[in-house]
């Protein structure tokens, strides 16, 4: 009987676990969806439209916490959306947490809001591991700000991801080298009612934009209707064929000539 209980309980948490608190992510959404109008609304110091238009994929961290008492610690949820195919309409968002932290005597807390822009399809397949760190898994660097990104430096042009942060109305390009990002499969599960994968979402392009996302994705229509580059389908290995047998080719015939003809000597006088 206890066995029965036990195993009852295990099929009701998932459903539970499901309807538990979805108006967090909705209002993660949400807060996601006011950070990138506040940045894009003020040309002059937001991210450069010309280099938006090459993205294939943004990621949006409202309000990451940072704690801070003897040694650093940051934390925080957010977004991560992606154009259809690299370079269709934005798509179904994927949601992630990304976390970093730093040593030393530290002491306070503030909340920052962190934007990173996937500037190639390598970036965003990088992103999909089951932890990605930036600047070790992936090439990360301070991202430029201004109305267009013609200022930009090799090192902003050839990254993978752009970084950004807005602290206490201050934006700009900052590194973010270090911090860890992961998807997060619980707030997926709460948005869409079932477990997804993420990378059905964010390169094949699968699954409906859900009603809480609506504003954000409108947002990135408003800002980047279109650009990006297409994702690449990935190649299966190639598969080398064995080699062919050598073929050794027959002894060509011996060829004889005719006997020679036999020479007599005649008769001894």
């Amino acid at each position: 009987m206890r066995y029965l209980m036990v195993a009852t309980l295990m099929l009701s948490l998932p459903v539970e676990f499901l309807q538990a608190k979805p108006s967090k992510v909705a209002d993660r959404l949400e807060n996601a969806a006011v950070v990138m109008y506040e940045i894009m609304n003020t040309p002059e110091n937001s991210i450069p439209r010309d280099l938006l238009d090459r993205a294939v994929c943004v990621g949006i961290v409202p309000s990451q916490k940072k704690l801070a008492f003897f040694f650093g610690a940051s934390y925080g949820r957010g977004v991560l959306v992606c154009r259809r195919g690299g370079n269709g309409p934005w798509g179904a968002p994927s949601m992630i947490a990304v976390r970093s932290g730093s040593y030393g005597f530290q002491l306070g807390g503030s909340e920052t809001d962190l934007v990173f822009v996937v500037m190639n399809p390598g970036g965003i397949r990088k992103l999909l591991k089951s932890r990605a760190e930036l600047g070790a898994d992936a090439s990360a660097a301070a991202g430029p700000v201004g109305r267009t990104a013609s200022a930009s430096t090799d090192v902003m042009m050839t990254a993978e991801i752009l970084t950004y942060s807005r602290s206490r109305g201050l934006f700009a390009g900052v590194s973010l080298k270090g911090t860890a990002i992961t998807q997060d499969g619980q707030a997926n599960a709460r948005l869409y009612g079932h477990i997804v994968d993420p990378k059905e979402l964010l390169i094949d392009g699968k699954g409906d934009v859900p009603p809480e996302a609506k504003s954000l994705i409108a947002g990135l229509d408003k800002y980047s209707p279109r650009g990006g580059e297409a994702f690449a389908a990935t190649q299966a290995p190639k598969q080398e064929s064995a080699p062919a047998p050598k073929q050794e080719s027959a002894p060509a015939p011996k060829q004889e000539g005719p006997p020679a003809p036999k020479q007599e000597s005649g008769p001894v006088e």
